[in-house]
């Protein structure tokens, strides 16, 4: 019988530093050519779509990830975790815990390759699930000093950084503007819903290490051609998903498309990764697709489920 896993379990189950080595591994797994994730699928449906990620871990498991985008109050996404040597269904994961964490543990993969190793500093724009798990991920790679974050809302900054403080041991402030919660890190985290740009990148100082989460297509995006153009390293998780992006991804028109990295080879250390104290470095996340089977199937090994 498949095993079965809700926000509870995942969250209760999966720590940030094994989501972190999971997601290390899936890279260089789909750097290598053991991975094979190809890019997302869609099916438009009348008023919304449904859409479809799917890996296979080769000799070992595939499996798919599947959501819509009605906007139905309790939609979720479901994970389908398959054995590779029989096709049973091995474990189903319901919800969105497991996808924000593994976008988070993608980002504290970034954070660990490509920040300098005194990265103490992190600010945030957002203040939500995928602004929380990027901040998580990041506490599990780097001895965070201090947190700065900026949303809209007042109420809800204030909540993040309450959170931080309590859950991650951080010291962590609220300010009133992405200026202040950008200024003088050494992280920073994009993660919002704005279509139009958040971050101006002079506000960076050098050496800002710099993680985008949110829309970064051509038609909207939350940072600008400003930060490219500042960047002295591009990054992404995946170039093949990257490159499928219709309207394009910022970082794939030209003058930029030569010179996006893959994570997964700067991990395998097939390319060089930041070079300089100095230098500006920016990972553009697109979401590897089979990440969060892979997850699943490390949920699956430590045995926490509820069948």
């Amino acid at each position: 019988m498949p095993l079965f896993f809700s926000d509870p379990e995942v969250a209760a189950a999966l720590d940030a530093p094994a989501t972190v080595a999971a997601m290390r591994e899936a890279l260089l797994a789909a750097y290598a050519g053991r991975l094979v994730a190809p890019p997302r699928a869609a099916a438009p449906l009348g008023g919304g779509r449904m859409v479809l990620t799917a890996g296979h871990l080769t000799g070992e498991w595939y499996g798919f990830r599947s959501y819509d985008t009605f906007g139905h109050p309790e939609s979720a996404q479901v994970v389908v975790l398959h054995d590779g040597r029989t096709g049973a269904v091995r474990a189903v994961a319901v919800g969105e815990e497991l996808g924000s964490r593994r976008t988070g543990g993608l980002g504290g993969v970034a954070v660990d390759a490509l920040a300098r190793p005194d990265a103490a500093t992190l600010g945030v724009i957002g203040s939500g699930g995928q602004a929380w798990t990027q901040v998580w991920a990041a506490a599990a790679v780097r001895p965070l000093r201090e947190v700065t974050v900026h949303s809209r809302s007042a109420a809800r900054r204030e909540a993040f950084a309450a959170r931080v403080r309590a859950e991650l041991g951080v010291p962590a402030r609220a300010v009133d503007s992405a200026r202040a919660a950008v200024r003088d890190r050494d992280v920073v985290v994009l993660a919002t819903t704005a279509v139009t740009p958040v971050l101006d990148a002079a506000d960076l100082a050098p050496g800002t290490h710099v993680n985008t989460v949110g829309f970064k297509q051509v038609d909207r995006h939350e940072f600008g051609a400003d930060l490219l153009d500042a960047a002295d390293l591009l990054a992404t998780d995946s170039p093949a998903q990257a490159a499928a992006y219709d309207p394009p991804m910022l970082a794939t028109l030209p003058g930029y498309a030569g010179r996006l990295r893959d994570l997964g080879a700067v991990l395998a250390g097939a390319v060089p990764g930041r070079t300089g104290a100095d230098q500006v470095t920016v990972f553009c996340s697109t979401g590897l697709a089979g990440t969060e089977v892979f997850l699943l199937d490390r949920l699956v090994r430590v045995g926490a489920a509820v069948v």
